[in-house]
């Protein structure tokens, strides 16, 4: 079973993602994770995230264990990432030389020790737009700018992140332009994606809702 699940940031596609995965026994995979290796890659070596030439060749090498490595890296999950990620995103030329390595993994899903599994559940973007437009189930989840820039700004306190709920809030705003008039893969849902609105919900609620929907088809 392949399960797509696309949107902006901090909608909780994230946290959905992984206890769908845990709970039908699938691999997860989050496709922003290549985006923010590439990125990040670029800022550790003082180079400018929107410089596609250079962007292309750090694609062109990635790794899953490379992607790993950076993932470590204190400012992986941080806004300088995310907004390192969603600049690499934007570059059509990089997009188009991930595209496979995620679409590999359809094909031959496996947990994080290497063994395989059944199905997988992507959390990103155009995952199901794009990645795997053949997915059995397609989510969207969205919440609005305000919902979403406060999740982000309290997961930065918590993490110790100096930042502010405006700054943040801005940053949202910009990435969601950003992301959603790409000429490339633009953010969007899939025309049979089912879309959730998680501003009033908790993901308790999000995630039984999601369990009821697969359970019933399947």
């Amino acid at each position: 079973m392949i399960i797509t699940i696309d949107g902006p940031a901090a909608a909780g596609k994230g946290t959905l993602a992984q206890k769908l995965a845990q709970k039908y026994g699938l691999a997860y995979f989050d496709t922003g994770m290549v985006y923010r290796a590439v990125g990040l890659d670029l800022i550790l070596h003082n180079i400018n995230p929107e410089s596609e030439q250079n962007a292309l060749a750090i694609a062109r090498g990635l790794t899953f264990s490379k992607m790993i490595e950076l993932s470590k890296h204190p400012e992986f999950r941080s806004d300088i990432g995310g907004q390192a990620a969603s600049k690499v995103a934007a570059l059509a030329s990089v997009r188009a030389e991930l595209l496979k390595m995620q679409q590999d993994f359809a094909v031959n899903p496996s947990f994080a020790d290497g063994k395989k599994a059944n199905g997988v559940v992507y959390d990103g973007r155009d995952t199901g737009t794009v990645v795997c437009p053949n997915a059995d189930i397609k989510l969207f989840v969205t919440a609005t700018a305000e919902v979403r820039a406060m999740r982000r700004y309290k997961e930065y306190l918590d993490k110790g992140f100096a930042s502010s709920f405006d700054e943040v809030l801005s940053q949202t705003r910009e990435r969601d332009i950003r992301d959603s008039s790409r000429t490339s893969a633009p953010l969007k849902p899939a025309d049979d994606a089912v879309i959730i609105d998680t501003s009033d919900m908790s993901i308790d609620e999000v995630f039984n809702n999601v369990c009821q929907l697969i359970d019933k088809k399947y």
